[in-house]
């Protein structure tokens, strides 16, 4: 008899969320043990079958992706079925079920704490809704997934989860790399060489006040739809001129590789409570890594970068000394390239599979 993990895919989400659930389930399709299958469910309309090849089935609900969400809020699930499910985000069937002796299982995953400690971060919606979620994962779900330790433990703290708290890391896209026509992609930016890349918007006026002075160029990724202007007033405020500083958008994985290329380090002001994508990829590259001191950064970056208290002379001070000599750069380069590989979809896929076979 074949098992089959039903993954919950949500294009639709937030970019790196949605990436993360493709990028998962591909792994999880390369990895199935023999005797078990991958298999989907999405909403309707949602293009999964070429998102992620090899799905031996695909449960496509009769609901859009808006009206699932506020369905599954309330525990409206009619139509999904059991089994083993898999939610690599909190959207979710979280519902009664009887894992002992029909074997159905639902496991979510929570990336960040912000709905509990950034809350500002958020809409109000999106506060309301991820409670609401987080509130039915406690009475019903099997696991719930962080990436970090660090996060397993406020998260325990928090909640009545108990033991069912796991941890399994995302990574940075699968063959993520720079590409050969990198210089073309940052000419069309407008991204210039030996760059300081700022790795958030979070936490962006503690790296311009330590990067003050510096006289290099600095780029900020991640920038929200329309906070351009926003966040280049408040660099120019923090003395760094307007004509050093590139301010850019969500970016293609390509893109993304490209101008990361350009970074001599790559800085990581925030102190947020969730999985810090850009600096995976940044180790994925082997481009120095310098953090505030957080301990999230500590489980992620390990001895893979240098981490600095989050006050700007100590994280200025850190990045000096990370720029300080073409020797200091390449061997913060190195330990940050060792550091990138411990982080691979592949592992993750064969903790989830380790996750639903333990359950």
């Amino acid at each position: 008899m074949t098992a089959s993990l039903r993954l919950v895919l949500d294009t639709g989400a937030e970019p790196d969320i949605a990436s993360a659930a493709v990028q998962l389930g591909r792994a999880l399709v390369r990895t199935a043990p023999s005797g078990c299958e991958v298999a989907a469910i999405a909403p309707s309309g949602a293009d999964v079958e070429e998102a992620v090849p090899g799905l031996a089935d695909v449960r496509r609900l009769s609901f859009a992706r808006r009206e699932l969400l506020a369905a599954w809020q309330l525990g409206v699930t009619a139509g999904v079925g059991g089994g083993l499910i898999h939610a690599p985000s909190l959207l979710a069937p979280l519902t009664r079920h009887d894992r002992v002796h029909d074997n159905d299982q639902t496991v979510v995953t929570v990336w960040d704490l912000d709905v509990w400690e950034r809350p500002d971060l958020l809409s109000r919606s999106a506060v309301a809704w991820q409670k609401a979620m987080f509130k039915r994962a406690q009475k019903h779900a099997d696991a719930v997934v962080v990436p970090t330790h660090a996060m397993a433990e406020r998260l325990a703290e928090r909640s009545r989860l108990g033991g069912r708290v796991r941890v399994v890391s995302g990574a940075a896209p699968t063959g993520f790399a720079v590409p050969v026509d990198a210089v073309g992609r940052r000419r069309t930016l407008g991204i210039p060489d030996g760059t300081v890349v700022l790795a958030s918007v979070d936490g962006a006026d503690l790296a311009f006040a330590a990067l003050a002075g510096v006289d290099l160029p600095v780029v900020v990724l991640d920038a929200g739809e329309g906070d351009e202007p926003l966040v280049a007033d408040r660099a120019t405020a923090a003395g760094i001129p307007r004509s050093h500083l590139h301010v850019r958008g969500r970016l293609d994985d390509a893109d993304r590789a490209a101008l990361l290329d350009s970074a001599l380090v790559v800085v990581a002001p925030s102190l947020r409570s969730a999985f810090p994508w850009r600096v995976v990829d940044a180790l994925a590259l082997g481009v120095p890594v310098v953090a505030a001191a957080s301990d999230v950064h500590r489980d992620v970056i390990a001895d893979g970068g240098a981490l600095a208290d989050a006050d700007a002379d100590a994280l200025g001070a850190a990045m000096q000394k990370a720029l300080a000599s073409n020797e200091a750069i390449e061997r913060m380069s190195v330990l940050a390239a060792d550091r990138g590989r411990a982080f691979a979809w592949r592992d993750a896929a064969d903790r989830v599979w380790q996750l639903h076979a333990e359950l």
